[in-house]
């Protein structure tokens, strides 16, 4: 009886035990999971990222940015296995350039205007998603490179995002509420934000952008519970009536030349690369451009304009400098060291070094001491002409001419889209090799008389023709038999070995803007490019494994992540960016979407959408070439940021040679008055003048009617070329 009663209890105990755990549990996906589980990323767990490869916790991965995971069901052997396991459209057709993260199988990524989601990673399901809103009609106007955000940064339960206007904002990631917002730039300032946050100690740490628009470059520091500010550290000096902000400026200020530098701005901002080494408790940032970009006009009489085009470490306790290391003394080409940065601990010579890595827009691959900035290595991993070498304490050598000062256009490479721009490169422990997304571009350099000549772009750039090429401007040739072609463009996914910098393979790209990279410890590296192509590729010769076709142009990077036991990657594919403005690849663009694969993943795919475009328009007036060819000046000063020329095609802006009559019967209302700011066309009343629309549409007809009629794209632009030099000279050209 009492054997009996011992087993009954048992029972009862079990079915107690059982009812209280189901009433306990918590539903993947719900609020009360993603509260748990993204309440517990705190310090440790963000520095503790390698030991937990199945979550990918901040932008790079890990405080490294090695972009490098040791998850491995994902082989050489099994990948021709792997299929979707889920697609969802996100309803935007501006471009995806976000990293997404994940924890426990949920996942959040942003994506244009600050829209941010989370999504359900083992099912494809949207949880919740964020319009943060902001005011376009008077924001769009400051925006250099598009509407796009490269992601979040994850602490304690909440989510940070830099936004357009120059918000940081804190998001319940639980809820998708905002919590907290505060205003990271000046009021009236021309600053943006498109990159991501990253969380060091408590602290929200984020820069932006907006250095050809008269900003001053920083980079901040914030509370992450309170987004109360912490620390500032600016990039360059300011006023020199008035006390520095902190003494290393002081020193800076005497590599600058000119009586109002500082009125302009002077650039620096840091609007992409950061790391961190918890072990030396540094915070390394890349540092921009300048402006104006001719050093001619920013800085009269020379210098090297610290702390521009410059890698600087600092204290992430109070913002205070440690060192630096400048990529491009006295930059004058745009050639910022904003590109990513990568930490790791490499033997060099038979010695053990904690190194630092990166390979900004001038082409050259650095290898970098990172306990105190000592200059190891350096070679360039693309073609370049504006030096000739190295010194022995890594100062580039700059070549004859390169300063394109004796009144001539030098076609200078890399151009200042740079040998490689934002899309992450990845460092493999395993192969030791570094995947780098490079570009192969010249572009057209000129010294104008002062940075608002009209030879010269709009906004600030002062010195840099190569949109608006002048027929009466002799030009000088790079005769290199490397040297890519004027006009020309092409890419190229790079192996690079950081040791004996040297390329180990490399696989030619069509377009020179192509996705980030992720490797990993199972021999693959991966990335996305601008014909829509997702590659995986063997990690030590290059040989293609598998390919998938998803429909837009790629710039953002691949993740790979794990869930319930199960290795996932996922690829967010969208069109967008600056060159994505102005160019493509495929036939049409398609809305921007989410892809996430697994081995034996069967999910169907989303239609591939036939090509489609407007018709070109009819011509309307008998415009002189005086009108055609001050509307090429006016459209390649105001428009052609935004828009391909005419007839090229929609990208992720319309080509104007395509519009409808509604819109062109509307271009007042439109261009001066922002009737379609809230698909990105800013107002630019006061910018630019009703007789200058008009010759904008001059022009526009034109380009319509001659390549409507088969005209070559070659004669085309020698036409309206040698209407510009009318509209210029006001001097008649005879046949």
């Amino acid at each position: 009886m009492k054997k009996q009663f011992i087993v009954c209890s048992a029972i009862v105990i079990t079915v107690l035990l059982c009812t209280f755990c189901q009433e306990n549990q918590v539903v993947k996906g719900s609020a009360e999971h993603i509260a748990k589980v993204t309440g517990a990323i705190n310090d440790q767990a963000i520095l503790s990222a390698d030991a937990n490869q199945g979550d990918w916790l901040s932008y790079g991965r890990n405080y490294k940015e090695d972009r490098y995971s040791e998850l491995a069901q994902i082989t050489k052997e099994n990948v021709g296995e792997l299929g979707l396991a889920w697609a969802s459209e996100v309803g935007t057709t501006k471009g995806l350039q976000a990293t997404p993260l994940v924890v426990d199988g949920v996942m959040f990524f942003t994506g244009p205007f600050n829209h941010v989601w989370a999504y359900d990673a083992r099912t494809g399901k949207e949880i919740w998603h964020l319009d943060p809103k902001f005011n376009h009609s008077e924001k769009n106007i400051d925006l250099c490179c598009g509407f796009s955000n490269r992601g979040l940064a994850m602490y304690k339960g909440d989510l940070f995002m830099g936004m357009l206007d120059g918000r940081l904002i804190s998001i319940d990631a639980a809820t998708g509420k905002i919590k907290w917002d505060i205003m990271t730039i000046p009021e009236g300032s021309h600053y943006s934000i498109t990159g991501a946050p990253r969380i060091v100690k408590g602290k929200v740490i984020i820069g932006n952008g907006g250095a050809e628009i008269g900003a001053r470059g920083y980079v901040t520091a914030y509370d992450a519970e309170t987004g109360a500010q912490e620390w500032r550290f600016y990039t360059v000096p300011g006023d020199p009536n008035q006390p520095y902000e902190h003494d290393d400026l002081a020193e800076a200020a005497k590599t600058w030349h000119g009586d109002d530098y500082w009125k302009q701005g002077g650039g620096g901002t840091v609007w992409d690369a950061m790391a961190y080494d918890p072990d030396l408790n540094l915070f390394y940032i890349g540092v921009g451009n300048g402006a104006h970009w001719d050093r001619e006009h920013r800085s009269p009489g020379g210098g090297d304009n610290l702390y521009l085009s410059s890698i600087v470490a600092l204290n992430p306790d109070d913002g205070s400098y440690v060192w630096h290391y400048q990529t491009t003394p006295g930059d004058s080409w745009d050639y910022t060291a904003t590109q990513h940065i990568i930490l790791a601990d490499m033997d060099i010579e038979g010695q053990q070094r904690k190194v630092l890595m990166q390979a900004p827009k001038n082409g050259y691959f650095y290898v970098i001491d990172r306990t105190n900035g000592e200059y190891i290595s350096a070679d360039n991993f693309v073609y370049q002409n504006w030096t000739t070498g190295m010194d022995e304490n890594g100062r580039p050598i700059e070549a004859e001419g390169a300063r394109y000062t004796d009144g001539q256009q030098h076609w200078i490479s890399p151009s200042s889209h740079g040998g490689h721009n934002w899309p992450p490169m990845s460092y493999n422990h395993k192969t030791g090799l570094v995947y780098i997304p490079t570009a192969n571009q010249a572009e057209a350099f000129v010294h104008t008389k002062s940075p608002n000549d009209p030879d010269a772009l709009g906004g600030g750039f002062g010195g840099n023709v190569s949109l608006n090429n002048k027929l009466y401007i002799p030009s000088v040739f790079d005769p290199h038999p490397d040297a890519p072609a004027p006009l020309t463009q092409s890419g190229r996914l790079v192996a690079w070995n950081p040791k004996t910098q040297s390329e180990v393979w490399g696989v030619d790209q069509i377009g020179l803007y192509n996705g980030g990279l992720l490797s990993t410890s199972s021999g693959l590296v991966m990335q996305g490019d601008a014909e829509g192509m997702f590659s995986i590729r063997d990690a030590e010769n290059g040989k293609l494994l598998k390919q998938f076709d998803l429909r837009s142009g790629i710039v953002s990077a691949p993740i790979t992540y794990e869930v319930d036991g199960e290795q996932y990657i996922t690829m967010l594919v969208g069109w967008g960016g600056y060159l994505a403005k102005l160019h493509k690849h495929v036939p049409r663009i398609h809305p921007g979407t989410i892809y996430t694969f697994k081995i034996g993943g069967s999910a169907a795919y989303p239609e591939k959408l036939p090509p489609h475009e407007q018709p070109l328009t009819a011509m309307r007036d008998g415009a002189t070439p005086d009108h055609i060819g001050n509307g090429w000046n006016v459209f390649t000063r105001f428009c052609v940021h935004c828009h391909p020329m005419p007839g090229a095609g929609h990208t992720t802006t319309p080509d104007l040679a395509r519009s409808t009559d509604n819109i062109f019967n509307n271009y007042e209302n439109i261009v001066m008055d922002g009737a379609l700011s809230a698909k990105g066309m800013p107002g630019m009343r006061g910018l630019i003048s009703e007789e200058e629309i008009n010759d904008v549409k001059s022009f526009i007809f034109y380009s319509a009617e001659v390549l409507g009629e088969g005209m070559d794209v070659n004669d085309y632009l020698t036409s309206v070329a040698q209407m510009q030099y009318v509209a210029d000279t006001k001097v008649a050209i005879k046949d």
